[in-house]
C-alpha cells in the first residue's frame, strides 16, 4: 500500500465471464477524474490475475465489477488469494448486480463495501477517499 503517500491507487477489475464493462469504465473514469491512479484490467480476469495486478501496481483498493451473479465465489477466491499473498490490507469493494441478501455475507468474508445499481460515482469516490489509504498512514 502507498501508506498515505501520493494518490490512492485503485485496480478496477471485471472478473469471470461477464462481458459488460461500461459501468466499470465509468467508475474508473470518475476515480481518475477525482485524482486517483486507476488501473483497469479489462474483461475476463481471473481472481489470480487481479490479485497479481493489485500487488504489482501497489494498489490500495480493488474495485470489482460483477454482473454475472458469480460475486460470492469470485470475491471469496480473491480475498483468499490476497491473504495468501500477505496483501490482505488491500481494500476490496464490489459493485454490480448484488442481491441485498448477499451483502452481509460479502462483508463478513472481507469485502469492505458493496455498491449496488443506482450508486452515484460521486458517492463511490467519496467512500474510497474516506476509507482507503488510511490504514497504512498511521
Amino acid at each position: 500500500m502507498t501508506s498515505g503517500a501520493g494518490p490512492i491507487r485503485v485496480v478496477v477489475a471485471k472478473p469471470g465471464l461477464d462481458g459488460h464493462d461500461r459501468g466499470a469504465k465509468v467508475v474508473a473514469r470518475a476515480l481518475r477524474d477525482a485524482g486517483m491512479e486507476v488501473v483497469y484490467t479489462g474483461l475476463h480476469q481471473t481472481p489470480e490475475q487481479i490479485v497479481e495486478t493489485a500487488i504489482q501496481e501497489d494498489a490500495d483498493c480493488i474495485g470489482l465489477s460483477v454482473l454475472s451473479g458469480a460475486h460470492m465465489t469470485l470475491c471469496a477466491k480473491l480475498i483468499e488469494l490476497l491473504r495468501a499473498r500477505d496483501a490482505g490490507d488491500i481494500v476490496v469493494t464490489v459493485g454490480g448486480i448484488i442481491p441485498d441478501a448477499d451483502i452481509p455475507e460479502l462483508k463478513a468474508m472481507g469485502v469492505a463495501q458493496v455498491f449496488t445499481p443506482g450508486t452515484t460515482t460521486q458517492s463511490i469516490v467519496e467512500w474510497i477517499r474516506a476509507n482507503v489509504g488510511q490504514a497504512g498512514a498511521a
